[in-house]
């Protein structure tokens, strides 16, 4: 083989991946080079003669896995982002790959008893250095370190088994999703503005079919429910987005998931714990899962009352269009939107004009250079797809990161938005800095035109930012505390936070400006906007807030013998609203199946909405949402801390006291007044 370019020194620009030199079949003998020297690394350190000292033990340790590192981060973000039939089986001979070599890492015998010693032995460590040797050693005993006989065998069968589980997870709910697509006819388009009409013909171009059509894309599925006068398309096209994982066959989840669960209890139990819950709770700052369901039914009651109250006035709506009978979940959408339109004088092709994705990707750029001094620089290098777009982030003269933004829906890429790295921040020895990547699925527009994007579309980009800024302003000694390396119900602060600063008058004055005037949005429009922005709050509330209650109860006792009657009985003792479902239903709950992220913690979001809320106010609270003493608080002790101590301990330096739910419900508007 010519020489493989993921096995040579990187002489480009930041240390950019080489992306127009790495083919498929570099991958395979680069993660075989990449396994073999992580294994010699770490052997050498557990089978050191000499006595442990944080520097040939912990900082050997986070310098073993470097060539891992680098191969893994090209491989399994262009995996993500363009999936191909080569791709998808190398991730399946991986997984378990990885399970194999992680429990043999954890347990390690000799390894451990080096950590054991430190431990124990701390004289002279910094508090960062401290930090690092608890979550090691946390780490180590999470991974079974102490477990002997059957015990030990069993695990890492257990750990290989789920890692290939969640990659099959993964790519039957990407199968099921490029699949399916629905054919407008000429007679089908009634009611469809024009920016959806664009986005249909792109998705239809994409995929060699002349007209337009929908696919399960968010970007395109909920606007077609929003718009499509067509009743029975909207039932169509609804119910093939709830079946994505469900269909039978190849593809099916719902064995996975019944495995899937199976194995989390058996892996708590061996490790010591009554529940799965138990167990991966106790790292995170919810701590126990009572705690996290006394959040979500603090949530669940005042926003079933408003969506309930939502309910009656889109059914009255229904029933005087002549449909005779209840509202159903295709139907939500379609009549929310037209309630918003009488109600606050606001419809969703008035306002979409206004938000360019161009000029929103300037809008995160400059509230960053706002609040923290970050300047962005475009950059012309190689990148893994057309549609990618890479800048380099300065601070005054100083390299900070390189992000990177692909930003449209295609056939070849998981469905979601979500922020990664191809490098991490750290410094041992040597700053170096992270590239950081946003991935997002909105529709494209075709060529020659901009691309358009909803309100919501605008807050998943800063969302997403938020997550990136965590990431590039990371400043730490060791990867294993860089960026978003916290607690999960923490790392959803510093993203939904950021979602904040779109909604500054200041910034949609200056960047929500029409796309073919050029002019701001009128002021009177502004202000509908902001008024209306806990509408259709019940809705959006107990759609989530059921799918996190629904993984709450998959992993607080006893793995059901049957998932979908779990559902089904969760569901029912929660007097769901007929009309609205889940927002993951089960068999394409990626962010619990797809992997261990999100299992058992799919509240983390709302945890972390309760901190967001009130760590805004702070702002707020000073007259000026770009405070430069609270931005530098904000920098030091949430963006640029990364997991350097527990989130309860950062929030409280930034803040001074952890809120209450309170600071939640008055932020969705469910306290006491209940708006659509």
């Amino acid at each position: 083989m010519v020489q493989n370019p993921l096995l040579s020194e990187w002489n480009t620009q930041h240390g950019m991946p080489p992306f127009d030199l790495i083919k498929d079949e570099h991958f395979a003998p680069a993660f075989d080079a990449a396994f073999k020297k992580s294994r010699r690394a770490i052997n050498a350190i557990a089978n050191s003669t000499a006595t442990p000292t944080f520097a040939n033990t912990i900082n050997a340790l986070e310098m073993a896995d470097t060539l891992m590192d680098r191969v893994a981060g090209v491989f399994f973000n262009i995996s993500g982002s363009d999936s191909n039939d080569a791709r998808q089986a190398l991730q399946r001979d991986l997984a378990p790959r990885f399970a194999a070599f992680n429990s043999e890492t954890m347990m390690n015998k000799e390894l451990f008893q080096r950590i054991e010693h430190l431990n124990v032995n701390r004289k002279g460590n910094s508090d960062e250095q401290n930090r690092v040797l608890n979550l090691y050693h946390r780490m180590f005993l999470r991974a079974g370190a102490k477990l002997t006989g059957d015990a030990k065998t069993r695990l890492p069968e257990v750990t290989s088994r789920l890692a290939e589980l969640g990659t099959a997870f993964t790519q039957n709910l990407l199968k099921d999703e490029a699949d399916w697509f629905m054919e407008l006819g000429s007679n089908d388009l009634d009611g469809l503005p024009d920016f959806l009409l664009s986005a249909a013909a792109e998705a239809a171009r994409e995929r060699d079919i002349d007209g337009h059509i929908i696919t399960l894309s968010r970007s395109l599925i909920v606007p077609f429910l929003q718009f499509s006068t067509r009743r029975s398309l909207r039932k169509k096209a609804y119910i093939a987005w709830g079946k994505r994982g469900e269909k039978g066959g190849d593809t099916d989840n719902i064995r996975i998931v019944k495995e899937t669960l199976d194995l989390r209890f058996e892996r708590a139990n061996l490790l010591g714990y009554r529940s799965f819950s138990e167990f991966k709770l106790e790292a995170e700052m919810a701590k126990t899962p009572e705690n996290v369901r006394e959040l979500l039914m603090a949530v669940w009651e005042p926003a079933k009352a408003a969506a309930n109250e939502d309910a009656e006035k889109l059914t009255e709506m229904l029933n005087i269009d002549g449909i005779i009978g209840s509202l159903e979940p295709w139907d939500w959408r379609y009549y929310s939107e037209k309630y918003r339109a009488a109600e606050y004088d606001l419809q969703e092709t008035e306002l979409k004009p206004y938000f360019q994705l161009n000029q929103m990707i300037e809008a995160a750029f400059d509230c960053a250079n706002r609040l923290f001094g970050l300047t962005f620089h475009e950059l012309d290098v190689p990148l893994y797809h057309p549609d990618a777009r890479a800048w380099e982030v300065k601070k005054g003269n100083h390299h900070m990161a390189v992000f990177i933004g692909d930003y449209f829906a295609r056939s070849s890429k998981r469905s979601g938005a979500w922020c990664s790295s191809f490098r991490s921040q750290k410094n041992l020895g040597k700053d170096i800095r992270p590239i950081t990547i946003n991935i997002c699925n909105f529709a494209k527009a075709p060529a020659g035109q901009l691309s358009l994007l909803t309100f919501d579309d605008a807050r998943t980009l800063f969302h997403e930012f938020g997550h990136a800024l965590h990431s590039m302003l990371s400043n730490v000694h060791y990867p294993i505390i860089s960026g978003t390396s916290v607690a999960r119900d923490f790392v959803e602060l510093p993203s939904q936070l950021y979602e904040h600063w779109l909604s500054v008058p200041s910034v949609l004055e200056k960047f929500a400006r029409h796309t073919d005037t050029g002019e701001p949005m009128p002021k009177e429009l502004l202000n509908k906007l902001l008024s209306a922005k806990n509408y259709d709050m019940g809705f959006s509330t107990i759609e989530y807030t059921a799918s996190a209650l629904v993984d709450l109860a998959f992993h607080e006792g006893k793995p059901p013998i049957n998932p979908m009657a779990k559902q089904a009985e969760v569901l029912a003792s929660l007097d769901m609203p007929k009309a609205i479902r889940m927002r993951h239903a089960t068999p394409h709950f990626a962010h619990v199946f797809s992997g261990d992220g999100y299992s058992s913690g799919y509240y983390s979001y709302m945890w972390s909405e309760v901190m967001d809320a009130d760590a805004f106010a702070a702002f707020e609270e000073t007259g000026d949402p770009f405070d430069k003493e609270m931005a530098l608080k904000l920098h030091d002790n949430i963006y640029s801390a990364g997991g350097s101590d527990e989130g309860e301990t950062l929030y409280k330096a930034f803040r001074g006291s952890l809120p209450k739910v309170d600071a939640l419900l008055r932020g969705r508007g469910l306290d006491s007044s209940k708006n659509m």
